[in-house]
């Protein structure tokens, strides 16, 4: 059976609105964090100097503090874990099919229908296109080819909401339990979103989605291409994910296989803040690892987290 939303679309005009709610995790925002009320958890890629994964490691390897304070870790679980495994995993798609795409489309729809063929284990993809208006549609896995066919028919126009769709995307992902990718296609320009950059990364903050960026900005001039990469990479960074501009499909094949090679060994640390106070604050979190034979190896994962707000008497 289809999750289908019936392709929502939302203009502008709307976005503006929905967004002007969402930017106010501090105070109004569920946790960013969800597993139980009060448990923070956090996703945590290891990988060494080569890039690849790091294995086999526990909760004995890592440590956490919260705002510099030492915290306990409570819950755990190593990546190809069965337990991890079986972990309820969402996808999301957005696909930039603004004028400013016209020379990179074809590239961006190959590279998404051949992410979606290696990852086929979500439990439903949730596809967002987006010009100067953002569409959005939510598939069950077995509605795969309605999701390819959906991806094939896109053809560019109109200006770039790239902020809004990521905005709105985010929206819908808040009630998804479980593990949540974002896999972003865009050259990382924006032209028509009533939110702006700052606000986005206050969204995503409170979120617990990971965000994958594939920058198709070959044909970009260099003036426009670094300011736009850095602003994918900022994207990506800041959910503990990463950003890549591959040029072909070699460079791209590599790239997902590091991408999926994450997702699978991605490493679940979760623990009780002894930060009780309900104030709705952003709490800064950082993850170490302790285990002194592990050189060169690289630590990606969230910044931090807003705690859960309730108001006094």
């Amino acid at each position: 059976m289809s999750l289908e939303w019936g392709d929502v679309r939302h203009a502008c005009a709307t976005v503006a609105i929905v967004l002007t709610v969402a930017t106010r995790p501090s105070a109004q925002q569920a946790p960013a964090f969800r597993g139980s009320v009060d448990l923070v958890s956090l996703a945590v890629t290891v990988t060494d100097r080569a890039g690849s994964p790091v294995t086999g490691l526990t909760a004995a390897d890592f440590e956490v503090r919260e705002d510099g304070r030492p915290q306990v870790i409570s819950h755990f679980l190593p990546g190809h874990s069965d337990e991890a495994s079986a972990a309820t995993l969402h996808l999301g798609v957005l696909l930039d099919v603004s004028g400013s795409m016209a020379g990179e489309i074809a590239f961006a729809r190959t590279a998404a229908i051949k992410f979606l063929n290696a990852l086929t284990r979500a439990a439903d993809i949730t596809v967002v296109d987006f010009d100067t208006e953002v569409r959005v549609a939510r598939f069950g896995q077995p509605d795969f080819p309605r999701v390819v066919e959906r991806i094939r028919q896109q053809k560019v126009n109109g200006w770039t909401a790239l902020y809004d769709a990521i905005g709105v995307y985010l929206d819908g992902a808040a009630d998804q339990d479980g593990r949540t990718i974002m896999l972003l296609y865009s050259d990382g320009g924006d032209t028509r979103s009533a939110l702006g950059l700052p606000g986005l990364i206050e969204l995503l903050k409170a979120s617990d989605v990971t965000v994958y960026a594939v920058g198709p900005v070959a044909q970009q001039s260099i003036a426009a291409r670094v300011p736009q990469q850095m602003v994918l990479r900022q994207i990506a960074e800041v959910t503990g994910g990463q950003a890549f501009f591959p040029v072909g499909m070699k460079e791209l094949d590599r790239a997902y296989e590091r991408v999926l090679a994450e997702i699978r060994a991605e490493y679940t640390i979760g623990y009780l803040s002894t930060n009780a106070t309900a104030d709705g604050a952003w709490r800064k979190v950082d993850v170490r690892l302790s285990k002194p034979g592990v050189r060169g190896a690289r630590l990606r994962s969230r910044k931090g987290y807003f705690a859960l707000y309730r108001p006094g008497p």
